[in-house]
């Protein structure tokens, strides 16, 4: 299994751009479909955008067009490119990792990184 470490959350002015990191140590990265997700200030997290272990992508609507999912399986560790922020992207994020292995659904998360959109 993998254990998750994230990095690069901050205050970020809207319109401006930050990336998250999500470092994962442990075995069989590879195998693994990888996602964001946040939770803004007094609601439920929601998914943000995953990437499955082929690389094929999926993103939410709010953020469609502005946050970007990328992978590096040489450096099992992925990203969350964002830019155009706007404040309602004020939230905690949480990187998440999930496969079946030997038949049993596991999955790790991050501890969770600040990102506050504000002037």
């Amino acid at each position: 299994q993998v254990q998750l470490v994230e990095s690069g959350g901050g205050l970020v002015q809207p319109g401006g751009s930050l990336r998250l990191s999500c470092a994962a140590s442990g075995s069989g990265f590879t195998s693994y479909t990888l996602g964001w997700y946040r939770q803004p200030p007094g609601k439920q997290r929601e998914m943000v955008a995953i990437i499955s272990v082929r690389g094929n992508t999926n993103t939410a609507d709010s953020v469609k067009g502005r946050f970007t999912i990328s992978r590096d399986n040489a450096k099992n560790t992925f990203y969350l490119q964002m830019s155009s922020l706007k404040p309602e992207d004020t939230a905690v994020y949480y990187c998440n990792a999930g496969a079946i292995i030997r038949g049993n659904y596991v999955d790790a998360w991050g501890q969770g990184t600040l990102v506050t959109v504000s002037s």
